[in-house]
């Protein structure tokens, strides 16, 4: 069950003595009230602002159109561009502090290319996530006057796009992971930027560990740690009290408010203040951090409904949602420009967080939450669970409005909450998730002694051993932890071990080639669109592909009923489902077919012979095994926990006796 934490931190004191300003010009004040009371919302749910203690009132100015070349100049590090070309020079190893929208993504690797460090090797850039890498990918093309592909490109999994000339290289920390894999010496590198290091995922905490001993036996090979909050001191003594070099200031300055009370209801106060903003404030972009798909779905039909009623003499608000599972077409519309005289409200995960550059962004609203993956390793159990943020995300994301011009963030929580309640960074990933195909790098790399690691903050022992003995029970390691021949294959696939293991069985069993598809669809993502005002349509189709069998011969179905009309668009338009996922489940399926062939590896077809596929899955998945209980749901062998099948499920009506389950996940559905 996803526990919503709706209610802002406890015992907080509800009034600071201190004075609040409205950010509402006073004459707009009461007409402002009767706008809001005609969607339906009381005058009085309004949040009551107070500025930050530094915050100063700022004129917000328009847009600049400048040339990229301006643009660039433009930036915090242009200035310091000599000193940082000298800095990388000098050191071996550099921690860069900047603040957001100074430019350290996209011109440190320029400024290296330029100063002729690609001479040696390439210059590779990581990003914690795939947006980033991509977005910022595209940009540094742009400027650097190339398409990409050419001398910039990018990676992330399953997508190359890259070439023989490329020099810059983006991707994701995952990415590198794998280089260093068929590589430990990263001999086609002459610089490694580990970007947004403070966000601390499972790779790049691996990374630290693995370029710390590299940049020991590579002398000629530079690192380059950058950073947007203050973790410099942190960084710098892990890799051997190393300088470091800031980069002062942001590109323009943003006033912090917080509320004057706790809000009960994020949501509800979020959407007020994205009203009030759009009726008040001069001409500006929002950007609005919420914590999960079902979430921003909702803010933005609301958002849609409420400005709608407010009638057309008010200018059109246009609600714009991001989060990892959309497709990326649309996501992509994030990063167009407000048709004249209309303003887009971007309404973001906290993948807005990082890398992500959206023009046009003055207003941020912040509630103060995200959702984070915390999995338990007891009891095999993922939670998808809603917890406060932390003051150096906090600050990340007010940093979002100072891009293209001053701006504003609207904190909706005390001043008091951000000083006191909120940790000050965020608890490292490697901390907190499942270890499995982590480990199975790791040991692929040569790392069989996990526990003695370097790591900057060590996992705990338990989740370790959880790790490896899920390994021990795949086949990849042996009694005495070391890897085995089945468990050095299962670390050429880009895959989670338990998928590995699946697919590997599915050649022994003759049904490889039906493997690849299910695979393919799973690591996709969600292929089924959903749309609020054809709900039942929608499921009406997607139960047509439904197999009683359960939902991993359910997404074959959908791919081979595409495949049978020739992959087309239409088909996926009128069946409700993302053509362009099932395009990305292509692209992703070719590219395993290639490790495939590379390793000499047989891709069979089963047929109409389901059995041997489900015997592949099993052999993937037999210790996610779960029993009908003679009362209500299932519970699983392991730990005998109790769990039911979601309503989404293909066998959600069927109750079969005995399910084997993708995964195990929190959730209220």
């Amino acid at each position: 069950m996803e526990q919503k934490q709706r209610t802002m931190l406890d015992s907080i004191p509800k009034d600071l003595n201190r004075p609040w300003e409205d950010p509402m010009a006073e004459t707009g004040e009461r007409h402002l009230a009767q706008e809001l009371r005609g969607v339906g919302l009381s005058a009085h749910s309004v949040p009551e602002w107070k500025k930050d203690v530094e915050g100063k009132i700022l004129t917000l100015g328009q847009r600049s159109k400048l040339s990229i070349q301006e643009q660039r100049q433009s930036l915090p590090i242009y200035k310091l561009k000599k000193e940082l070309i000298q800095a990388v020079l000098d050191n071996q190893v550099l921690v860069v502090i900047g603040e957001t929208g100074s430019g350290k993504t996209t011109q440190v690797t320029q400024y290296l290319a330029e100063a002729g460090y690609t001479t040696n090797g390439k210059i590779g850039c990581t990003q914690p996530r795939r947006v980033a890498a991509t977005s910022v990918a595209k940009r540094v093309a742009e400027e650097f006057g190339c398409r990409l592909r050419e001398e910039v490109g990018y990676a992330i999994r399953f997508e190359d796009c890259t070439g023989p000339d490329t020099v810059i290289k983006y991707m994701t920390d995952g990415m590198l992971m794998r280089e260093i894999l068929n590589d430990e010496n990263l001999s086609q590198y002459s610089v490694i930027m580990l970007d947004e290091a403070h966000e601390r995922t499972v790779h790049t905490d691996v990374l630290f560990g693995l370029l710390k001993k590299l940049v020991q036996r590579r002398r000629d090979l530079r690192l380059i740690v950058t950073s947007a909050t203050l973790d410099a001191e942190k960084f710098s003594g892990y890799f051997f009290n190393c300088n470091i070099f800031t980069i002062p200031g942001r590109t323009f300055p943003v006033e912090i408010l917080y509320t004057k009370q706790p809000e009960s209801d994020y949501l509800d106060a979020a959407l007020i203040t994205v009203l009030q903003i759009h009726l008040s404030e001069p001409a500006g972009d929002i950007l609005l951090f919420l914590t999960g798909k079902e979430e921003i779905e909702h803010a933005c039909q609301c958002l849609y409904e409420r400005i709608k009623g407010l009638g057309k003499d008010v200018p059109e608000l246009i609600p714009l949602p991001v989060y990892s599972a959309l497709p990326s077409e649309m996501q992509s519309r994030i990063f167009e420009p407000a048709p004249p005289g209309k303003r887009k409200v971007v309404v973001a995960t906290n993948i807005a967080e990082a890398s992500l550059t959206i023009d046009g962004i003055y207003y941020v609203i912040d509630p103060g939450f995200a959702k984070q993956n915390v999995y338990n390793p007891k009891q095999g159990l993922d939670s998808l669970v809603i917890t406060p943020i932390s003051q150096a995300s906090a600050k990340q994301r007010a940093g979002r409005a100072g891009r293209t011009g001053p701006g504003k963030c609207y904190r909706l929580y005390t001043e008091s909450a951000f000083r006191n309640e909120m940790s000050p960074t965020t608890i490292p990933e490697i901390q907190r998730i499942n270890l499995a195909c982590t480990t199975l790098s790791m040991k692929a790399m040569g790392i069989n002694d996990l526990l003695s690691f370097d790591f900057m903050d060590p996992p705990s022992p338990q989740a370790l051993i959880s790790a490896m003995e899920q390994l021990y029970s795949l086949g990849a390691l042996d009694e005495e932890g070391l890897l085995t021949k089945l468990g050095r294959r299962m670390a050429e696939f880009p895959l989670d071990p338990p998928l590995s293991k699946m697919l590997l069985a599915s050649v022994d069993l003759g049904c490889s080639d039906e493997i690849l598809t299910i695979i393919a669809m799973i690591t996709t993502g969600n292929i089924f669109y959903r749309p609020r005002e054809k709900q039942a349509q929608a499921d009406q189709k997607r139960a047509k592909f439904f197999q009683p069998e359960g939902d991993h011969l359910t997404l074959l179905s959908v791919y081979e009923a595409w495949k049978a009309k020739n992959f087309s668009g239409p088909w996926c338009y009128e069946n409700f489902v993302h053509s362009r996922s099932l395009k990305r489940a292509q692209d992703v399926r070719k590219q395993l077919v290639a490790i495939m062939d590379k390793y000499k590896l047989d891709v069979v077809s089963a047929g109409n012979n389901f059995t041997k596929i489900r015997k592949a899955i099993t052999a993937g998945f037999f210790f996610h095994a779960a029993r009908k209980d003679p009362q209500e749901g299932y519970r699983t062998l392991v730990e005998n926990q109790r769990v039911y099948i979601r309503p989404s499920s293909a066998l959600f009506q069927r109750q079969s006796d005995w399910v084997i389950y993708h995964e195990l996940s929190l959730t209220n559905l």
